[in-house]
């Protein structure tokens, strides 16, 4: 899709940088992918909540061990 948007100079500079794009195109497809995944896991941490009685590292570590 083409789209014509006006966007501050310094801020695309900066995400290009951030995100080692080459181009001002890849800086925002990467950007709004970035939106897009972070949305969706928003999602999917309010449907499942926390884990209160998740295993440790040391447990999870002894697992592995005896796997």
């Amino acid at each position: 899709m083409k789209i014509t948007v006006d966007l501050p100079e310094e801020e695309l500079k900066e995400a290009m940088r951030h995100a080692g794009a080459k181009t001002k195109r890849e800086a925002v497809v990467m950007a709004i992918r970035e939106f897009n995944r972070r949305r969706r896991m928003q999602r999917v941490i309010s449907r499942f909540g926390t884990f209160d009685e998740f295993m440790s590292q040391e447990e999870l570590r002894r697992m592995r061990e005896e796997a």
